[in-house]
């Protein structure tokens, strides 16, 4: 059996057994291209009066300037994560009241109508320095907003998290998502390719039968969006989009919890089967929360809704725009992995990727997150941190996700071909088991000879060099371990 150096495999033991694994990786064979990996830092979330007691749950707020750049070179800088997307969230303070001049007739943007400073201040700040790195590598930062949910006036119960919207304020509430964008665009120079209706708006199980959770403190913002409200809205919100001069941003279906519910609760039938909800749909969305068992919260990665949508329009492109970052060492590779080849996903955003848990209200469902805020002012990179950049440092935007084969389901794989970028060719192997995995390796249709670079984690490295590695060959897996492995061919990682 031929392996790599012994540098390559030092300190982990032999392997399990005499035969191996078998993973095959083949560049040429691209499934759907690759718009890249994302983050997503949360200010306003859960307060029920910004004014008296505000909240940044991404707790940049705590930190000094010196530290919030820091983690800003973290996540952007040549040596960070490098995402390619970022997630912006639209909360309910943008305009607390209509004001007495305010037109309801026209589908104009009111001007000096809205306040977009307030609340935003530090999401704005992370993602204008994200834009800055990007911008130094000649990238650009794609953006796509999200309605966390609207003022309360807009809603039948008039107080924020009222679950229904009042239907004589459609027009005002696609109008609030409009000037929201113009203003990214216009006085923060962002790239806003996508604005979204809704944040789990599907599970109508959140509020009582007379939407009456204005106190209940532990839910984030929401809005109650049933399937004929989505489709309505839709065309709706493309129209006054298109009125105000943002005719090239797409507009989204809003964001179920999982992919499951996208599908069976009918959100992606009634789509297909509305000609002006089709016309304005420009991007599927969906979170991407995984549950396993039955019951409620039983959620997978289907394709299903967007396998549809795709039939009746096709070069759709879908996101993930919010997932967990496991409860496990190594599970986010298995749900990026299943995002990837299962959903079929062009994108893929997870929740929070800043937190200082002790802001929100009763503790955060899903509590693991890349960098973790004190509360005494200190921050600290989690394990996830460096799970994630080896997915989103091998996946760039403009590549293309590649095929693969794998005879072991505990080595999970994640393969991008460079699809004319100037990224190389890149794959991320995982083994996600207790016991050390002899895996034989073979690349087809890489752009190089076979050379390529590699960095490992495991649960006592983080993002360590290895020596370069030939294929076709033989590697020898750590337990627990993730490495990515770049096409020396094309632009070092």
């Amino acid at each position: 059996m031929r392996t790599l150096s012994p540098d390559f495999v030092s300190n982990i033991g032999p392997a399990h057994s005499t035969l191996q694994a078998a993973v095959r990786i083949d560049f040429a064979c691209r499934l759907q291209p690759w718009d890249g990996f994302g983050f997503n830092y949360v200010e306003a979330c859960q307060t029920r009066d910004f004014g008296t007691s505000p909240q940044d749950y991404g707790g940049f707020s705590i930190l000094s300037e010196s530290a919030r750049r820091e983690i800003i070179e973290l996540v952007f800088g040549d040596e960070g994560l490098r995402p390619g997307v970022v997630k912006m969230f639209l909360d309910c303070w943008h305009q607390r009241e209509p004001g007495p001049d305010y037109d309801f007739n026209s589908r104009q943007i009111a001007v000096g109508a809205y306040d977009h400073r307030s609340t935003t201040a530090l999401m704005r700040a992370f993602v204008r320095g994200g834009a800055a790195y990007a911008r130094q590598r000649k990238e650009e930062l794609q953006v796509i907003t999200t309605l966390y949910g609207p003022p309360a006036w807009m809603t039948q119960q008039k107080f924020v998290r009222g679950r229904d919207l009042n239907p004589r304020f459609r027009q005002e509430l696609a109008k609030y998502c409009a000037a929201w964008v113009s203003f990214l665009r216009q006085d923060e120079g962002l790239r806003v390719c996508a604005a979204s209706l809704h944040n789990e708006g599907e599970d109508w199980l959140r509020w009582p039968d007379d939407g009456s959770t204005a106190g209940d403190l532990g839910h984030d913002y929401n809005l109650y969006w049933p399937v004929s409200q989505t489709v309505d809205m839709m065309s709706l919100t493309r129209e006054v989009f298109d009125a105000n001069g943002l005719a090239d941003v797409w507009i989204t279906p809003g964001e179920t919890t999982n992919w499951k519910r996208f599908h069976t609760w009918g959100y992606a039938r009634a789509l297909v089967t509305d000609p002006r909800a089709l016309d304005a749909l420009g991007l599927i969305t969906s979170h991407g929360f995984y549950g396993p068992g039955q019951g409620r919260w039983s959620a997978d990665h289907r394709s299903a809704g967007v396998d549809l949508l795709r039939e009746h329009k096709p070069g759709l492109h879908a996101w993930t725009t919010s997932a967990g970052w496991g409860k496990q060492f190594l599970s986010m590779i298995w749900e990026i992995e299943q995002s990837l080849y299962a959903a079929k996903l062009n994108a893929f955003i997870p929740w929070a990727g800043v937190q200082c848990q002790k802001l929100w209200t009763g503790g955060d469902p899903n509590p693991n997150t890349a960098i973790r805020v004190g509360v005494d002012g200190t921050y600290a990179v989690q394990k996830e941190y460096y799970v994630y950049k080896h997915a989103c440092r091998a996946g760039q935007p403009g590549m293309a996700v590649a095929d693969f084969s794998c005879n072991d389901s505990e080595v999970l794989v994640l393969a991008f071909a460079a699809n004319g970028t100037r990224h190389p060719d890149a794959f991320v192997l995982a083994n996600i088991g207790d016991a050390v995995r002899a895996v034989q390796v073979e690349v087809c249709g890489a752009s190089g000879t076979g050379a390529f670079r590699a960095w490992r984690t495991t649960e006592t490295e983080n993002w360590t060099a290895l020596p370069d590695a030939n294929f076709p060959g033989d590697l020898v897996l750590p337990a627990r371990s993730v490495t990515t492995f770049f096409c020396l061919a094309g632009v070092t990682a």
